[in-house]
């Protein structure tokens, strides 16, 4: 089974919209990072956004001893 790798967002909200993302999670028995990913899907399906698909990795340099 292929590896999936993902990515860190960071971000700073007011307490209120944690709390209600909390509870949405909660309601949907969803981690915070799932419900924050689902939500975001729903935007663009809703909005005609198509997330890009995730570009290849670059293969690791090889470094030659010293």
């Amino acid at each position: 089974m292929p590896i999936t790798k993902t990515e860190v967002v960071s971000v700073r909200v007011p307490p209120d919209v944690k709390a209600a993302l909390v509870e949405a999670a909660d309601q949907e028995r969803r981690s915070l990072a799932t419900m924050v990913e689902v939500m975001v899907l729903d935007y663009c399906k809703a909005h005609g956004i198509t997330p890009a698909p995730p570009r290849a990795s670059k293969p690791a340099k090889s470094r030659k001893p010293v």
